[in-house]
């Protein structure tokens, strides 16, 4: 039996969680089953994690203003490496990408919303145009993935594919290597040192864009150092909101307490140096980055919204606060850095429950048997002579 060549596509090379997801699958699915390769638009650090993992990486050009071109050059590559099954994660390359495996005849064709980002637009013309597409595009659809149960539900409520195309599977997160070891102390240890981190840290990992609300927790940083002076704030990871986000940091003058890192590839060891995890986001599909936190046993600040309340429950595995509200944050931190003790029980709850109902070999088995069950309807059609 031969393998299903599967081709893992998405917009950006950045280590956002869509890329994190696409690696953890295309890295996890079983190689005697599956030939996988992974295709974004450009070089970056993705490609070079791919590289790291035995994993094709192909390079397309995928741009925010879908062109002929881009669908032409991603359906020769569609043709030329006999693509079984196209997956596209996120917006920009399923558009794209749904529209080329039409062109090229591919024959299975998934597409995976890792938070739905078009129903969270301020402009009602581009909310209502991002529905219209998303319902044209799931013609040339076979299974369209929601990564949160409340997503799922609010594919429904906007038709946004046929029910029986809809597949809810949760993310899920590999944590093995976030367990306490020499090595990794060591390296935790020297990273702490270099960059002068001292308690308190309170940290975030985010890409910087208005959906992580990450201007709430600069607002909410003067209330906590006026409790606790000694408070030193972390932001990992890049983005186009980088540069204000700088700017405003240097005319607040607390650069000196407040740092930009921009992004990493040792996130989940600088993650280690935090009391305190904050997530102030505006809208969710299902954050990563809260199951690595929790297994990393940290106390987690964040927003009461869809997704974030899949994964903490308020006073129980961490602290939810209303989104956009900067005060409301400042004072769930300080109550955190100033009861070490309600901190510990929280992180401790969230290490012990939180990972193991998001773990990624189930997330992984789940989109294994969805992949060979369409294989499967697709070559019993083929063999019957139904297109």
């Amino acid at each position: 039996m031969r393998k299903i060549r599967v081709l893992e596509m998405i917009d950006k090379p950045f280590l956002g969680g869509g890329q994190v997801h696409l690696l953890s699958l295309a890295a996890n699915l079983d190689k005697d089953r599956f030939d996988v390769r992974i295709c974004a638009g450009g070089d970056g650090p993705l490609e070079r994690e791919a590289g790291r993992r035995g994993l094709a990486f192909l390079s397309v050009t995928l741009e925010k203003k879908l062109s002929r071109q881009a669908v032409e050059e991603i359906s020769a590559l569609l043709r030329q490496n006999e693509i079984d099954i196209l997956h596209t994660h996120g917006g920009v390359a399923g558009f794209a990408g749904r529209r080329a495996a039409a062109d090229a005849g591919t024959p299975i064709v998934v597409h995976t919303l890792h938070g739905i980002h078009y129903l969270n637009y301020r402009n009602p013309i581009l909310r209502r145009l991002g529905i219209h597409l998303e319902r044209r595009c799931s013609r040339l659809t076979d299974a369209v993935i929601f990564v949160s149960e409340a997503d799922f539900r609010r594919g429904l409520k906007h038709r946004l594919a046929p029910g029986d195309k809809m597949r809810l599977i949760r993310n899920g997160v590999d944590v093995s290597d976030l367990t306490d070891g020499d090595t990794r102390a060591r390296k935790i240890d020297e990273i702490g040192a270099k960059l002068r981190l001292s308690p308190p840290v309170v940290g975030t990992v985010a890409r910087l864009h208005r959906q992580k609300g990450v201007p709430f927790l600069l607002r909410a940083a003067g209330d906590v150092h006026r409790r606790c002076p000694a408070a030193k704030f972390v932001v990992v990871g890049g983005g186009p909101l980088e540069a204000s986000l700088r700017e405003r940091v240097a005319r607040m003058d607390i650069g000196r307490t407040f740092l930009f890192l921009g992004e990493r590839g040792d996130a989940r060891e600088i993650m280690s140096l935090f009391d305190v995890f904050v997530l102030p986001s505006l809208w969710e599909g299902l954050p990563l980055v809260l199951i690595e936190a929790a297994a990393l046993g940290k106390p987690i600040v964040a927003t009461d919204i869809d997704g974030v309340r899949e994964v903490i429950r308020d006073g129980e595995t961490g602290i939810l606060v209303p989104p956009g509200r900067p005060h409301d944050l400042g004072q769930a931190i300080i109550r955190l850095l100033c009861n070490p003790a309600e901190a510990a029980a929280l992180g401790e709850r969230a290490k012990k429950e939180i990972p193991p109902r998001f773990a990624l070999a189930d997330m992984v088995a789940a989109i294994r048997s969805l992949y060979i069950e369409l294989f499967e309807k697709k070559t019993s059609r083929i063999a019957a002579g139904i297109k």
